[in-house]
């Protein structure tokens, strides 16, 4: 959680390795309210110390647990609850939490909230870090659940609790504006990261002394940003500044961190002598710091493998390749799977661009088993399993591809990420796994459903949407309804020659597919097109009665 209005965190208990706790269950919690021993108003405050004493111990977290789950009765029948019942409230979902019962921890974080919202005991600065401590709390708990766009929420209602007790400039909001940067990251919002940014980086220029670290780190996440939008030369600098600052404090390990992600952008602008030497200089700390065989290591040698491989020295990727996965199978104690799933995951890729995609695709395989158990993850093993679909899809597996896209599909609707572009996408792309399988109707309805969320999330002109309406114009034509197939070719191809222009090689292949449907039923082309309003109005969605044929014309992957 980023700096909070006071220093003091809610109590988590990590259960030790070969404990399984036992599960409370409903009648547990109802024995607590006829408990007339609870209406002592000393009770409450002492069962919380009693549940923050058995967290310390790491000994029984049921026990613990049992404590703030009294706490919290107790003081709920206090006159007039207010701070201290929000706290054994914390304490109560941050037991949840490290239990992983996630979704218990989530009302109890809301009425945590209630509890400190209205009139209460405690004054309004310590009511308001209750506020602030619950939302973001909470917004934890939905991104380990992998709900981000809840966590979001969450953690911007904070916000504006702590910006209304401290003022916009404070220091201590500098943390929450970049706590949200990194949620917009990660949800990849990018403008919305790069506003949170800069806001961290105005409030560091007015109160941080100069070359802080705390403004050294930010400069690297703001570099993250303008390098996933595609801005590398603001991305070189914002890393150039950093390093100087890290240089300047004697952070060795934290220059060849900055080495590396310099290394990435000269990569992607093509500068691979400088590429190069930035890795290797890395490589030389990495290697004398923390040991040949750490995961660092293993990620220099597959931006290596990378690199070679773009400049077609496939022996010498092929290479690094082997020595990466050398490391990630046999990782050292301590090493989390998160970071041995990244690595497999990059390496796949570039196995499947070496056109070894059974390969690619057991590591694929690997870094889902890796990922698998954790709820916060199933948006990464959803992209995973997208990836892995395309790959069958190019291999001619069709219904391994489906199943995989389908996979995906249901756990982005399950982590609330089903109207983003990426998730109109995967709709087009499971509906061309459909067609190759004869499920026209399916693909039907998948086509339509991503082109709805293209429109919203990119535009109607964009070349994603646009390619969707091709998609859906074949699997029309395909169900006999030309009529449709041919008014939306009509408007892709106005827009595309509003775009691209009449000579543009897209453009005519979409005025070969539209010439041969027109003729088909007789007419010539309209030139005026119709307004979007009217495609996709009520016209697409009358039923029509026809038999089902095949297009005479190809699908858009």
């Amino acid at each position: 959680m980023p700096g909070l209005i006071s220093p003091n965190p809610s109590p988590i208990f990590i259960p030790r390795a070969n404990e399984r706790p036992r599960q409370t269950t409903r009648k547990s919690h109802e024995r607590f309210i006829d408990d007339p021993l609870l209406d002592n108003p000393d009770l409450g405050p002492f069962l919380l110390k009693m549940a923050r004493d058995a967290v310390a111990s790491r000994e029984n977290p049921m026990k613990a647990l049992d404590y703030a789950i009294r706490a919290s009765k107790s003081l709920e029948r206090c006159p007039v609850p207010g701070v201290e019942l929000a706290m054994s409230l914390h304490a109560v979902a941050a037991i949840y939490t490290s239990l992983s019962r996630l979704e218990e921890a989530v009302p109890v974080l809301e009425r945590s909230i209630e509890a400190v919202s209205g009139v209460g005991t405690g004054s309004e600065s310590y009511r308001a870090l209750m506020r602030f401590s619950g939302y973001m709390q909470l917004g934890d708990t939905y991104s380990m659940m992998g709900q981000l766009e809840q966590s979001i929420s969450c953690y911007r209602s904070g916000l504006e609790v702590q910006i209304e007790a401290l003022g916009e400039s404070d220091p201590r909001v500098a943390g929450t504006y970049r706590y949200l940067a990194e949620a917009h990251m990660q949800a990849m919002q990018f403008d919305e990261a790069e506003r949170f940014c800069k806001k961290t980086l105005e409030i560091h220029r007015e109160h941080s002394a100069p070359a802080s670290l705390e403004e050294a780190a930010d400069r690297r996440l703001m570099a993250l940003i303008c390098e996933a939008k595609g801005d590398h030369e603001a991305a070189l600098e914002y890393l150039v500044l950093a390093s100087m600052v890290m240089i300047a404090n004697g952070q060795d390990n934290e220059v060849a961190n900055i080495d590396v992600s310099i290394g990435n952008i000269y990569l992607s602008l093509c500068r691979f002598d400088e590429a190069i030497f930035t890795y290797q200089k890395a490589l030389t700390v990495f290697k004398s710091t923390r040991g040949e065989n750490h995961p660092s290591v293993a990620s220099i040698f597959v931006r290596l493998a990378d690199l070679y491989y773009r400049t077609g020295k496939l022996r010498e990727s092929k290479s690094y390749c082997e020595n990466a996965l050398q490391i990630y199978t046999t990782p050292l104690a301590g090493v989390t799977s998160e970071e041995i799933a990244s690595g497999l995951t990059e390496i796949s890729a570039i196995y499947e661009a070496v056109s070894e995609p059974e390969e690619a695709l057991k590591l694929l395989k690997k870094a889902i088993k890796l990922l698998e158990d954790n709820p916060a993850h199933q948006g990464t093993i959803a992209g995973l399993e997208a990836q892995m679909g395309v790959m069958f899809y190019m291999v001619g597996r069709f219904a391994e591809a489906r199943n995989s896209f389908e996979s995906a599909i249901a756990k982005l609707r399950a982590s609330g990420e089903w109207k983003s572009a990426f998730f109109g996408i995967v709709l087009n792309q499971m509906g061309l796994a459909c067609v190759q399988l004869y499920k026209i109707n399916e693909a039907t309805g998948l086509f339509e459903e991503a082109r709805e969320i293209l429109e919203q999330e990119c535009g109607p002109c964009h070349l994603d949407t646009l390619g969707v309406y091709s998609n859906l114009a074949a699997t029309y034509d395909a169900m006999g309804r030309v009529e449709d197939a041919i008014e939306i070719l009509e408007y892709i191809l106005k827009v595309r020659e509003e775009k691209l222009g009449t000579a543009n090689p897209d453009v005519d292949d979409e005025k070969k597919r539209l010439t041969q449907l027109l003729r088909e039923v007789g007419r010539s082309r309209n030139k005026k097109g119709k307004s979007l309003e009217n495609l996709l109005g009520s016209n697409l969605r009358r039923k029509k009665v026809g038999t089902k044929r095949w297009s005479g014309f190809s699908f858009k992957t």
